[in-house]
């Protein structure tokens, strides 16, 4: 990608400038038929940026990796916009899910049209240009014709199969890969390590399974999980929920104890009043006549007076 002649390095940062500022106009569209679009993202619900290529006709998704203070050295150039944008093909299948669960609701069957609606992302209309989306809709949905029309409605028993084939196939890609995933395991479910075994085939589906959670909402990855049978981890090792987290705020947090209790005076107060150890009672019977504190070893050092000769 980066070549010696000042030439291609200013095509470069064009580029780069170009897309930096893209994703910031998501309704523009390059001559060559890519796009940026801002779409739900299907497990958090809140706006992300996607790409389409009309001309392939497919759906990319867009990953950002940044880091503080990176840069990029082109030749003799410096770019600070140090950003890494990563688009990889995404299943569309995914975001129509979003709003199927959404339409399920209702409780009855609709053509697509009218189940893939946003007002805050009206772009998602875009999906139904795409040719092979329909073929796979009988994956999640139950069909039925009427007028030569089609109407679509979810059906979980369709969608936890269809995920179940996803689990599968992300976990031969990760065999197939070599990437070891006993240790993440672990450190995300807060297993034990005695309950632990490296690459077990369990801990292949659990990854796989946090993977595919990525794309769908958290209710339907809690019967993703049930569906696949996994073992969950205990609940003195879960995960503290963010209720369970203190909440930030701006005002003065009130303590939940009296915390003056443990003040100096208390704590003298206390110890006259408990009762003493057989060894206490023997020292207190010691004479203690011509003893010097000793607290006197740490006081302060007495001024010494001047001598009158």
């Amino acid at each position: 990608l980066f070549h010696s002649n000042n030439k291609n390095s200013n095509a470069i940062l064009q580029i780069h400038h170009f897309f930096s500022e893209y994703l910031k106009d998501a309704s523009k569209k390059m001559k060559s038929g890519l796009m940026f679009v801002k779409l739900v993202n299907p497990c958090s619900g809140e706006g992300a940026i996607y790409l389409f290529d009309m001309c392939l006709q497919q759906l990319f998704e867009i990953k950002i990796f940044k880091e503080k203070h990176r840069s990029w050295f082109i030749n003799q150039s410096v770019q600070s916009e140090g950003h890494l944008h990563f688009a990889t093909p995404m299943d569309p299948l995914f975001l129509v899910l979003h709003y199927l669960m959404k339409a399920d609701k209702e409780g009855k069957f609709q053509p697509l049209d009218q189940v893939v609606m946003d007002d805050t992302f009206p772009n998602c209309t875009l999906l139904l240009k795409l040719p092979e989306l329909e073929k796979f809709l009988g994956h999640v949905t139950e069909e039925k014709e009427i007028d030569s029309k089609k109407y679509y409605k979810y059906s979980k028993e369709k969608t936890l199969k269809w995920l179940e084939k996803k689990v599968n196939q992300t976990m031969v890609a990760l065999k197939t890969n070599k990437i070891n995933v006993g240790a993440r395991v672990q450190s995300a479910v807060f297993f034990p390590s005695d309950q632990m075994s490296s690459n077990r085939e369990e801990d292949y589906i659990r990854y796989a399974h946090g993977l595919i959670s990525d794309y769908i909402p958290k209710e339907l990855s809690d019967d993703l999980s049930k569906h696949l049978k996994l073992s969950q981890p205990s609940a003195s090792l879960a995960k503290p929920s963010i209720k369970d987290k203190i909440k930030l705020s701006d005002e003065p947090v009130e303590a939940k104890e009296d915390y003056t209790k443990f003040n100096t005076k208390d704590l003298k107060t206390e110890k006259k009043n408990s009762k003493m150890t057989a060894a206490q009672k023997a020292l207190a019977k010691v004479d203690k006549s011509g003893m010097k504190s000793i607290d006197r070893f740490f006081g302060p050092k007495s001024k010494k007076k001047d001598l009158k000769l």
